[in-house]
Parts: structure tokens; sequence; C-alpha cells
């Protein structure tokens, strides 16, 4: 039996089918969450933030265009679209109530160290990587947020340059030269566990999932 393409279930969840949504969370949730991760690090409530962006869909579902209606693989593109620009904008507005929240705190601690006659002193604690993947995550989140946000999008969901400018907001060409310049980060981070250090492209390679990754290097002429 084939499955119902995302537009069917959009018009099967609008009709009151709530298995329907369900069915849209279990296939897109995961790239979603790993979109919002990326931008607000390991720490951030990337899990709330996904929840909110299905709320918006419950609430204002988008419509599919004319041109897209009876495609699955139009149908589903255009949604993924929505949602990753949906997720963005989540991000965003808590990235900024974040700030607001930690000048808040700062300016209490301050306020009470001063009344106190004392200071307040704070540490990280540094997380040894029990493999890989746990290390290829600790240095992704070191890179910037818009390094980081366009690697995930591009590595991990798959999704194409223009389709990641279309998210992002941004010229292809940027989205090329972020990901060119992210992995060459990566790469000068991770060459020593992936036993590549004298080779910057070959770890690039291995960070695209083994071996070379020809789309990669589309930087500007991808469709």
């Amino acid at each position: 039996m084939t499955e119902p393409s995302d537009g069917q279930l959009l018009d099967a969840f609008q009709r009151g089918d709530t298995t329907a949504f369900g069915a849209l969370m279990r296939a897109h949730q995961g790239p979603l969450l790993r979109h919002a991760r990326a931008v607000l690090g390991p720490s951030g409530h990337h899990e709330d933030v996904v929840q909110d962006v299905f709320l918006k869909l419950a609430q204002t579902p988008p419509s599919l265009p004319a041109e897209a209606r009876g495609d699955p693989e139009l149908e589903r593109a255009h949604l993924s679209s929505w949602l990753h620009k949906v997720t963005r904008n989540c991000c965003m507005d808590a990235i900024r109530s974040e700030t607001r929240r930690r000048r808040r705190e700062h300016e209490v601690a301050e306020a009470g160290a001063v009344l106190h006659g004392g200071a307040t002193d704070g540490g990280i604690s540094a997380v040894d990587a029990k493999d890989t993947r746990a290390v290829v995550e600790r240095e992704l989140g070191k890179l910037p947020v818009d390094q980081r946000e366009v690697l995930v999008l591009r590595l991990l969901a798959d999704k194409s340059y223009r389709e990641i400018a279309e998210i992002t907001g941004r010229k292809i060409g940027t989205v090329g030269w972020l990901v060119s310049v992210g992995l060459k980060s990566l790469s000068r981070e991770l060459a020593p566990i992936l036993g590549s250090a004298g080779s910057t492209g070959a770890s690039s390679g291995q960070l695209a999932g083994g071996g070379s990754e020809p789309r990669l290097g589309l930087a500007q002429g991808e469709a």
C-alpha cells in the first residue's frame, strides 16, 4: 500500500484526522531537531522549539502550491522548506529570549556581588567525547551559528544549496562559502581523530560520510 503524501496528510489533518498530523511529525521531526540543535547548541531548548514549530503547523498549516500537488516529492520539499523556515525563526526568538534572560541574571549577580562584597565565579566543565560522533558534534558546536546551521542543513538534512538559501534567507554563493569555511574548520580540528592530520580534503570527505562528496564543491551553481 502506498504511503500518503504530505499533501494528503495535510488535507486529512485539516478534515480532523489527528493521526495524519502524527505521521507528519514523525516524517519531519528528525531534521528539524538537528536544525534547531545546530542553531541553539547542544544545551539549547531545541526540542521545545520543534514542538512550537509543529504547534504553528497545526494552527496555520501552509498551502502547498498548485504545481506541487500530486507530486509527493515536491509536496515534501515545499513542506520541509516551510518547516525549516519556521524552525529558524523560532530559534532566533529563543536566542533573543535567552540573551535577555542572561542579561537579567548577570545584572542580578553583579548587584549581589556588590551587596555582599564578593564576586561570583563560574566554570565550564570539559566533557571528553566517547566516540567520533560525539567529537564531531562537540566541534560543530564551536563553529559560528551561521556555519553550524548550513552544515547541519547540508550534511544532516541533505538540503541543496538553493534550499538552504531559501530557508536561511542567504544567497546561494554565501551558503556555499559558509559550508566550505565550516568544513575546513572542522577538518583542522578533527584531522588527528580521523587519522588524516596531513590532509584537509580527506578529512572533509570523511565528514561528509566517507570518501568524497561531490555536491559539497558546488558552492554557487547548484540548483
